[in-house]
């Protein structure tokens, strides 16, 4: 059985390139999971690739028909920025996924599939070479948010605050001072981790056996 694996960390930590990285070496074999918003999409972004970027229109149609696993919103300077994930049939029982998720969205995708399928990377970079990765970042943008950056800045050290962290079983910390130290460290213990997965699963599982069901709504 596959697990599922939510690469977590502040802005501008390196997580979508670490993301798009893992995607791409493939350490073991790895599928995503496109997370959706409502946020304008940002110039080095594809739709289907970092995001599904969608409309509030579809966003209320998806939860009228109960296919929202976990939602969040966002109170920035130029609105309301919807992220959320969607039951929309891309998560199957015997593949491995990766994702990239919140502390909050990491929590509910857990409730949602079982402690034992959904599993944390959390990346961790100083918090100046950070906020400097942002800035430079931002300015590459046709039409600059810097507010908007500031206001993430901040934000994030409610979101990823230690004590969240801990609650959420979040101990081990991926550096990424050093792009392909990290990565070799991730990809070493995605390798490890799929071992261990292996050793726990049934010699053999009874026919049309779900040994992780989707928790019911």
């Amino acid at each position: 059985m596959g697990n599922i694996y939510c690469i977590m960390g502040k802005s501008a930590s390196g997580k979508d390139t670490i993301y798009k990285t893992l995607l791409d070496i493939q350490p073991v074999s790895l599928r995503s999971i496109v997370t959706y918003t409502t946020r304008p999409i940002r110039s080095e972004e594809t739709d289907g690739v970092e995001y599904k970027f969608v409309t509030p229109d579809v966003l209320r149609k998806m939860r009228k028909q109960d296919l929202i696993i976990e939602e969040r919103c966002y109170h920035t300077v130029h609105g309301d920025w919807y992220y959320f994930t969607a039951d929309d049939g891309q998560i199957k029982d015997d593949e491995t996924y990766l994702l990239v998720q919140t502390p909050e969205g990491f929590k509910s995708l857990r409730d949602y599939y079982g402690r034992d399928r959904v599993r944390p990377i959390y990346i961790e970079v100083e918090d100046g070479l950070r906020l400097a990765r942002a800035v430079e970042r931002e300015r590459l943008e046709a039409i600059p948010r810097y507010t908007e950056l500031c206001r993430r800045y901040i934000a994030d050290e409610a979101d990823f605050a230690e004590s969240v962290l801990l609650s959420l079983g979040i101990r081990k910390r991926y550096q990424n001072s050093d792009f392909d130290k990290c990565i070799d460290e991730i990809s070493q213990d995605l390798k490890d981790f799929l071992k261990e997965s292996r050793k726990k699963e049934p010699a053999q599982s009874e026919p049309g056996k779900i040994i992780y069901p989707p928790k019911k709504r």
